[in-house]
Order: C-alpha cells, then structure tokens, then sequence
C-alpha cells in the first residue's frame, strides 16, 4: 500500500461513516486516525448525540466483527472476557470449556464504561494492552485488528465510577462528542424520520485496515520532531525541569510516555491523511488535546477553579516551541 492507495481508502470510510453519522466532523477524523494509528478510543458525550450510532457505522464501514458490552452496575468480568462451564460431550463425559465473552471482537463498544465497578473495568486492560485474556491461568488471543471504543456520560455522576489513570492510559484518543447545531438537527431529522434510513456499506476489511496500520507506523519522523514530541509530554510534569507554567500551578501528574507514543503515532497518520509521508510539528500540535487531555491528572487547585485539562494541554502547546535545526551550511568545494 502507498500514500494514493491510504488516502482513498480513508476517503471510502469516512464517506460511508458520513452517510449515517451528521456533523461531528473533527469527532470522526479522531477516531479514524486512532484507529488507523492502532489505538483504543474513549468518547465522552451526553446521551442522544450519536456516540453509539458512530461506533457501529464504524464497525460496518470497516467490515469488522461488532459487539456491544452495556455496562452496568452488576456487570461482572465474566459477563466481559468469558469464563470455563461444564459441557457434557456425546458418552456423558463432563469437562470445563472456555465460553467466549464479547470481547472477543474486533470492534468492542463499552457502552457508559463509568458505570460499572473498577473490578469489571480491570478486565478491559489486559485485551486493550496486551490484546489477549487469561482466564483460569490460560491466555487467549485476541483478533487483530481489535479496538476498544468506550462511551461516557460527562453529567450523569449518580452510579458512575471514574475510570481509574491506569486504563486512561491505554486510551490513545479522549474525543469529546458535542451537542449538534440547529442545522445538524434538522438533518438528523431529514435522515432519521423518513421511510429510509441510511446505512454505511463495507469500505475495506480487517486486511487493508492493518496495512493502512502498518503504513504509518513507516512515515518518517525527524529527530527535531521526535525530540518536539518529548518535549511536550515532558512540559506537563510539574516537577521537571522543562515544565511549562500551566503545569506547575494546575497539574498534578503529567502524561507518560504513552502519551508520547499516542502524539507520534496519530500524527503519523494525519499526515498520510494530508498526503505526506513524513510528520510535522502541526501534526503533532492537532493531536494533541485528544492525545494528552485525559492522561493530565489535575491538582485540587485547579478543580476548585475550574479548569480543564484542554487549558494546560493550550498552555503547553503555547509555552514548548518548536526547535527547528538550523540549515546546514554548503561547502564551497
């Protein structure tokens, strides 16, 4: 596969997602590049604004298997990732048989993720990090390519736990779904009341997703722009040496270096998206709110003011040039 080939692959899904999902435009281009960067997406939004809807255009366009976890209070691990139960074979002989969870997907919604207990979401790491189970002391793996969506409700904090730093972590984006305008209403309306309702068609399969993958783990990035990468993540420490301003008075635990790898690795595909095979400071710089926003643990200061992880993450940004090498000088031969 080429950079031609990537682009008009990217054009055909996003295309198909457009057909069902309206507006959210920058929602949709973040969760492609997570997915074409190989990363886990936690999108947070209020009920009714299409969170669930995208996933599952998502999961059409791409051709890959789909399933549906609804979290709950009562959810167990087991309820997730499967357990052994006694099967009787044919001569009335009883053995323990690994029964496949949900999980074993490739494309997984953790519906309201917050609303089950930590226990249950603990069993989400394994797969999101290592994309394997173990169950009993046997490990089993996961299909490739394997992505976790999960959705959370930002006003609903009755029955709610907050995701622990741990499996934030392992999210490469946090997309925040806003409500639609008034014109985007009236074309929900349009789409979703008439006799039809549109739907996404296949656009690629779980092949052409990994080698969309494994193209842009090959775009070159420069040393400046690596060393711009680590630069910012170092920034949002406030016991570091190059710690920004924003970082010392609000922060209480910066990124690590998963945010690092989530920068270089989404920037990557914005720019074979933008038709280059190699990343720039810009591509690092518009992924970096969804990149660093939920990995950046603020201090009881900043809570008590009010702000938000977006504001130091602009800080940041604001306050960690880029350091661009100098030329190198000709020789005069």
């Amino acid at each position: 596969m080429d950079v031609a080939e990537f682009q008009d692959r990217y054009r055909a899904i996003r295309s198909q997602v457009g057909r069902v999902v309206v507006g959210h435009q920058d929602v949709v281009e973040g969760v492609l590049l997570a997915v074409l960067a190989g990363g886990h997406v936690l999108l947070e939004g209020v009920p009714g604004v299409g969170k669930t809807l995208l996933v599952k255009a998502l999961a059409r366009a791409l051709d890959l298997r789909f399933s549906r976890i609804q979290f709950t209070p009562d959810l167990m691990p087991a309820d997730v990732v499967g357990t052994n139960v006694l099967v009787q074979d044919e001569v009335g002989r009883r053995t323990f048989a690994f029964q496949r969870g949900p999980i074993f997907s490739q494309i997984v919604l953790a519906d309201e993720i917050n609303r089950a207990t930590p226990k249950t979401q603990s069993a989400l790491l394994e797969a999101m990090q290592e994309y394997a189970v173990t169950v009993a002391g046997v490990s089993y793996p996961l299909d490739r390519p394997f992505f976790v969506l999960a959705t959370q409700n930002p006003i609903e904090m009755e029955g709610t736990y907050p995701l622990p730093e741990a499996q934030l972590d392992r999210f490469l984006f946090k997309l925040r779904v806003p409500y639609p305008d008034a014109q985007s209403v009236v074309e929900i309306l349009d789409r979703t009341t008439g006799a039809q309702v549109p739907e996404a068609e296949p656009a690629v399969d779980a092949q052409t997703v990994l080698a969309m993958q494994a193209l842009a783990r090959e775009v070159v990035a420069a040393p400046h722009v690596r060393a711009y990468v680590a630069r910012l993540v170092e920034a949002t420490h406030p016991g570091g040496p190059h710690a920004a301003r924003v970082a010392q008075r609000w922060v209480r635990y910066g990124a690590s270096p998963r945010g690092a790898q989530a920068l270089l690795l989404a920037a990557k595909v914005r720019a074979l998206v933008h038709c280059r095979a190699h990343v720039s400071a810009e591509d690092v710089r518009a992924v970096a709110l969804p990149a660093l926003r939920h990995r950046i643990l603020l201090n009881f200061e900043a809570e008590a003011e009010g702000v938000d992880p977006d504001d130091v993450v602009r800080g940041v940004l604001e306050e960690t040039p880029e350091l661009v090498p100098a030329p190198r000088a000709s020789g005069s031969g």
